[in-house]
């Protein structure tokens, strides 16, 4: 049992739980003991894919954090609140009408590097302490901006209902973009104010919707004992390095943490296979290649 179980993770769920169900179901189908780990947390109140490594594949788990995200959300014009979603209090309103065009016209200023101010509820850390604690505990929050990338940010639908504007996007972001943040800052641009009120990420790293399970499924598959026929391999949290084959003296030597020299390939990471069985992530480097992390299979 090494490799990724991807949850579609319910609304209401925060993704330390999500872990908590996998380590469950691991417990109940009697796999015996292994680590478990999410690869990218996801709010309470967002839903969709949140991978989770077992075993050899926790290794990877910080590789998937950098990765990445795909999510879709829905923005509320109007109102802003201090968490920048359904559940914060109202602390902005406003009567500007914002239409499907006008949501349209603006999203290309936000395609690209764009600086960003993270959210006060958010897992920050300032001085040592969480921001959303300092928020709660009724605290002037106040976040450095940072640098973050808007790989493609689409018009998907508009509505109005009950005298409020609604618009669903697609943003494709790099890690450490906040989408509360960015609707926030639609709506600004727009003369508005506006806060989430649905998040899903759809793809995370190499992970989509198409391999994401229910929780019902996964209780159901350990009662089953059946676990293994939704793991996915180690190797599909990598999917975008190239494999190299080894030989049994090569991956003898890698699997001592020595450097393989004289070896013809690009510069660059390759995921490192005897056989089928993975031996590492390694770094190829003027011809000669080194263990970036090691898999003990």
């Amino acid at each position: 049992m090494h490799g990724w179980i991807i949850l579609d993770k319910p609304l209401g769920l925060g993704s330390t739980q999500g872990v908590s169900a996998v380590k469950r179901a691991l417990r109940d189908g009697k796999y015996g003991k292994f680590k478990v780990g999410h690869g990218g947390t996801l709010d309470p109140l967002a839903t969709g894919v949140l991978p989770v490594a077992i075993g050899e594949a926790t290794k990877l788990a910080g590789r998937m954090l950098d990765s990445d995200k795909v999510y879709d959300f829905t923005i509320c014009f109007g109102a802003e609140t201090d968490t920048l979603d359904l559940e914060g209090k109202v602390i902005a309103t406003s009567d500007v009408f914002v239409d499907g065009a006008d949501v349209e016209d603006v999203l290309a200023e936000f395609i690209g590097e764009i600086d960003q101010v993270p959210p006060a509820y958010s897992a920050l850390k300032i001085d040592g302490e969480r921001a959303y604690d300092l928020a709660r505990a009724g605290e002037e929050v106040t976040l450095a901006t940072r640098r973050v990338t808007i790989h493609d940010l689409r018009y998907v639908a508009w509505w109005a209902e009950e005298g409020k504007q609604f618009a669903t996007l697609r943003a494709h972001v790099s890690k450490g973009t906040y989408i509360r943040s960015l609707a926030r800052d639609i709506a600004r641009a727009l003369g508005s104010v506006g806060h989430v009120t649905m998040l899903r990420r759809v793809k995370a790293g190499p992970f989509t919707l198409d391999s994401a399970i229910s929780l019902d499924k996964l209780d159901e598959a350990a009662k089953g004992r059946s676990l293994e026929q939704l793991l996915l391999p180690l190797r599909a949290g990598l999917d975008d390095i190239p494999a190299l084959s080894l030989t049994p003296d090569q991956a003898g030597l890698l699997r001592q943490g020595q450097v393989l020299a004289g070896i013809a390939k690009e510069d660059g990471q390759y995921f490192a296979c005897l056989g089928d069985t993975p031996i590492a992530l390694v770094e190829a480097l003027s011809g000669q290649i080194r263990v970036v992390r090691g898999f003990n299979l």
